[in-house]
């Protein structure tokens, strides 16, 4: 045999592992279905990446994430949804409240969802139980929704009085009903009188403030709804420009400026739901998986805020307040 002939096919020998390496199986693409926007949800998605992070997937490494984001409109979601779906992808990911898992749920009844929802998931029709979901979906209820009435009573003992309160709501979520019930009750109980401000797009959130400062609102409840969360900053800036006191469901909003928070840590439920969904990539069923329901709430008390409205914050709020920003 001649040398050239020999190096050949050593050459050859050499080069079929090389050929069974390129022809491995690509990494698994999991679908990342939000109503929100990508700035205001930086914080979540390091809390999502984190919980993933425990499975052992790191994006990039051995998981690939394909993200749509609805921008707070809520009609854009099942085109999303069904976009998402038609890309191969091994787990569909549906954030950003009930909207997005209902899309999700709607554009496929086989691929894996996880979801985070802001009420009930049974009521909405996504799961049959919160301890055996069933189906392909299970994942985390923020229980956004629940604290209303707390919010509301918070805002009566930082203004107290007869005064009126001004309801921000989007007439467009899929909770927004349930949420006005519930508001109303708590104003019965404390005998509040309130005016609903509807808002569903930026232009109608300056017309709604405007309107709570003809009727003369002492005060502002911002309602839980992605969509204001996508809108935080132009909500802050115009209860600045009102000087309405004003209380949120997140601690980004007062430290964005605004008066007052409490709710659930969404930082936590974002991270349970990237747990979640590293488990079903190893091979746990949704159906399995009971919905993970938030227990951390937070009451967070902007004081520099306070001082510019010229309210004083009682030393009941500043003892039980889990954070004072100062």
């Amino acid at each position: 045999m001649k040398r050239r002939e020999f190096m050949t096919i050593v050459g050859g020998a050499v080069g079929w592992p090389l050929v069974g390496r390129a022809q491995q199986p690509a990494m698994p693409v999991m679908g990342f279905l939000s109503a929100r926007t990508f700035d205001d949800s930086k914080n979540l998605l390091a809390a999502f990446r984190e919980g993933l992070n425990t499975n052992g997937y790191v994006e990039g490494q051995n998981i690939t994430i394909e993200y749509r984001w609805a921008e707070g409109q809520y009609n854009r979601l099942p085109d999303l949804a069904n976009d998402l779906v038609h890309r191969n992808i091994a787990l569909l990911v549906a954030t950003g409240g009930e909207p997005s898992a209902l899309a999700a749920k709607a554009a496929t009844s086989t691929i894996p969802i996880v979801f985070t929802v802001g009420g009930d998931p049974i009521k909405a029709g996504i799961v049959a139980s919160l301890n055996r979901p069933g189906g392909n979906a299970t994942g985390v209820s923020l229980l956004t929704i629940a604290p209303e009435a707390k919010r509301l009573g918070l805002l009566n003992e930082l203004v107290p009085g007869s005064g009126t309160f001004g309801i921000l709501l989007d007439p467009n979520y899929t909770t927004s009903e349930a949420t006005l019930q519930e508001v109303r009750d708590a104003a019965r109980a404390i005998n509040r009188p309130l005016q609903i401000a509807k808002a569903c797009n930026p232009a109608e959130l300056d017309a709604a403030f405007a309107m709570l400062a003809q009727q003369h609102a002492v005060a502002l409840l911002v309602t839980a709804d992605p969509f204001f969360d996508t809108r935080q900053s132009q909500i802050v800036a115009l209860a600045a420009q009102y000087e309405l006191p004003a209380v949120y469901q997140f601690r980004d909003y007062a430290v964005a400026g605004g008066l007052m928070s409490y709710g659930i840590s969404i930082t936590d439920g974002y991270r349970q739901l990237g747990v979640y969904a590293g488990q079903i990539l190893k091979g746990a069923k949704p159906a399995d998986l009971l919905i993970y329901q938030s227990i951390k709430f937070e009451l967070i008390i902007n004081l520099k805020t306070a001082k510019t409205l010229g309210i004083k914050i009682s030393d009941n709020l500043i003892s039980i307040a889990d954070e004072v920003i100062e």
